[in-house]
């Protein structure tokens, strides 16, 4: 019944009136039958019948079906809805990831690049109207997936981002930015959106920040820029062992807000400092809400009427009592 819905539930009211009908049923129930003054009922005693017992079953029969009317005219249905979209305007995003060795650094939990890969593996199932795409860099850049409405593609692809020796450590901006946005300037969609997310100084890569972010604009392209790391010191990786096991101690937690917050300005974005989890969990549900996705919807209702059983059911109840009152009890004393 947890899908059942009522057209007019304002009937339930009618409620009210049941305990007013048992009390009047109760307090005629001596004028329901006819009556014989006798000055003595010993010959009587131990006859009465199954029939005079059950006698105040009709009472009963009649309140279910009262009920039963209550329920019926309240209209219960089932509702059964389906959607159709007619349009969609999408926005076609890039999330441009840095994953150099910074990126390990135990500030967030479990790292940096852990907690980043949690709260983008939600960002990416909470559009399913949009296309979107991965970036990975460090010094260099290349297109971990490219723009697509295949979410489990997108998934699959973050949740396998790693730090590896396959890219020169170091933090190139530029290359990264560029790289998004080479997989976004051909996009017809009503929007393009780069979230360019990273740790640390520009500090490697043939392409400048600023040039990157100048052709973003030129092709109507947005950028989000986010600064992952706490304020301060954080526990970040500075050598590798003769084992080859990542060494860390504490170090002082640099990033370039005033670069991240030109590229965001100039390209009509916003920046955001990712301090913690939390934050940066924050961040993401901002941008989310920032970049909203128009979609017009057509929705078709397929009511299912269920008052009919109530009525059969009530309509059985007042023909049994009647029935047994002009029959088995008609004299019945």
């Amino acid at each position: 019944m947890g899908k059942v819905t009522f057209l007019n539930p304002e009937f339930f009211w009618l409620f009210l009136l049941i305990p007013i009908a048992i009390a009047w049923f109760f307090w005629k129930k001596n004028e329901q039958s006819a009556t014989l003054k006798m000055s003595s009922i010993e010959g009587f005693k131990g006859s009465d019948s199954f029939l005079a017992k059950a006698k105040p079953l009709l009472n009963v029969f009649r309140i279910l079906a009262l009920s039963s009317l209550i329920i019926a005219i309240a209209r219960p249905r089932t509702v059964d809805v389906s959607n159709k979209t007619k349009t969609t305007k999408g926005i076609d995003i890039v999330m441009a990831i840095d994953i150099s060795g910074s990126m390990l650094s135990k500030d967030l939990k479990p790292n940096r690049m852990e907690a980043l890969k949690n709260v983008a593996s939600g960002f990416v199932e909470e559009r399913p109207n949009d296309r979107i795409g991965l970036v990975v860099y460090t010094s260099e850049a290349y297109t971990k997936t490219p723009v697509t409405s295949d979410k489990a593609v997108v998934l699959e692809a973050i949740k396998s981002i790693k730090y590896d020796n396959v890219l020169q450590d170091g933090t190139g901006i530029g290359m990264g930015l560029s790289t998004a946005v080479n997989r976004l300037k051909d996009s017809k969609a009503k929007s393009k959106v780069i979230i360019l997310m990273t740790d640390g100084v520009n500090n490697a890569g043939f392409i400048e920040p600023e040039t990157a972010a100048d052709i973003a604009k030129q092709y109507g392209i947005k950028v989000y820029t986010i600064g992952v790391g706490t304020n301060g010191m954080a526990e970040s990786p500075y050598a590798l062992s003769p084992g080859g096991q990542i060494l860390f101690q504490m170090m002082k937690v640099e990033i370039d807000e005033q670069l991240l917050k030109n590229i965001a300005k100039k390209t009509d974005g916003k920046y955001f400092r990712a301090s913690s989890n939390s934050k940066l969990a924050e961040i993401y549900a901002s941008i989310n809400k920032l970049e909203t996705t128009e979609i017009k919807e057509l929705r078709f209702y397929d009511y299912d009427e269920k008052f009919r059983p109530f009525v059969w059911f009530a309509g059985f109840l007042i023909l049994l009592e009647i029935g047994l009152r002009n029959t088995v009890y008609r004299s019945f004393i």
